[in-house]
Parts: structure tokens; C-alpha cells; sequence
């Protein structure tokens, strides 16, 4: 399949609350639309285009359609990373629509997310332990830090 990448704006808020939602899609089901605005998982969206939100969005060449996306945005909260009193580790968000994962697009998001952020020496993610693209994240160096029966915690140093 032919598809495109290219970088997130703030002007891409409704693709990215379209891509959490499709992110909390899994084998298990689908779950209410209205999940995505519960402040767990808004957090990743709302007031999209701030200073330190970055992404990417892949659509099919042809069509457009919507596939994928993989996006961070820096946390409020001042999570500082392990060891780097002044940087403070970005939370990654990542989603392929059901249907066209396991063909490369979210490999090819992940490399372009990490190839122009190589500023972040760290980068976290949270995704449920029954979640495939566990083994991606892995791919691309990232580790479990913390799990419980659920989920797990993986983070990315470089």
C-alpha cells in the first residue's frame, strides 16, 4: 500500500482525537467514542499544537485516507527524566487503524517520530500488555520499566 507521511500541526487536533481513539481500539473490542475525553487519555490530545507537541500522520497515497499516527507531547506535570535534572520526558501516543497494522506503518512512523526528535534522550509510552505492537516498541529499543497485570510503562533512553 502506498501511503504518505507527514508532520502534525495544531490545525490536526481531530485526527489526533480520530488516532487516541482508534489507539484504545484493540482485539478485545472497540470501546464508547466518548472514552477518548476522559483526562487519562485527553491529556494526549486536548489543546493540540502547544510548544513541545511534535508527530507524524501517514494517509494513503491515493485516497487519503487516514492510517496511522505517532505523536509525544511534553507532560504538565514536570516528569523529569531519569538522570537529566532538565529534561523532562516526553509521553508517546501511537495508533494504526485496525486493518492496516502489521504493514510497516507504524514502523515507519516510529522511525520518523525518532529521526526528527533526536534531542529526546528519553521517551515513554504506556500500552496494555496485551497490546502486539509491544514487540515494535521493542524494535525500536524501548523497555519495560514498570508493569502491572494491564499495562505496562516502557521507556526509550538513547
Amino acid at each position: 500500500m502506498d501511503y504518505v507521511i507527514r508532520p502534525l500541526t495544531a490545525a490536526d487536533e481531530p485526527i489526533l482525537w480520530e488516532m487516541l481513539y482508534q489507539a484504545l481500539h484493540t482485539s478485545e473490542g472497540a470501546p464508547p467514542r466518548e472514552i477518548v475525553r476522559q483526562a487519562q487519555f485527553a491529556r494526549y490530545v486536548q489543546d493540540w499544537g502547544r510548544a513541545g507537541d511534535t508527530g507524524f500522520v501517514a494517509h494513503g497515497a491515493n485516497e487519503g485516507e487516514l492510517l496511522g499516527a505517532v505523536w509525544f507531547r511534553l507532560p504538565t506535570g514536570g516528569h523529569k527524566g531519569r538522570g537529566h535534572e532538565e529534561e523532562v520526558t516526553p509521553e508517546l501516543a501511537f495508533a494504526v487503524k485496525p486493518g492496516h497494522r502489521r504493514r510497516g506503518i507504524g514502523a515507519a512512523l516510529l522511525t520518523q517520530l525518532v529521526k526528527a526528535n533526536p534531542q529526546h534522550s528519553a521517551i515513554s509510552i504506556r500500552a496494555s500488555t496485551k497490546n502486539p505492537a509491544v514487540r515494535l516498541y521493542e524494535r525500536f529499543g524501548f523497555k519495560i520499566v514498570q508493569q502491572s497485570e494491564r499495562a505496562v510503562t516502557m521507556r526509550r533512553e538513547t
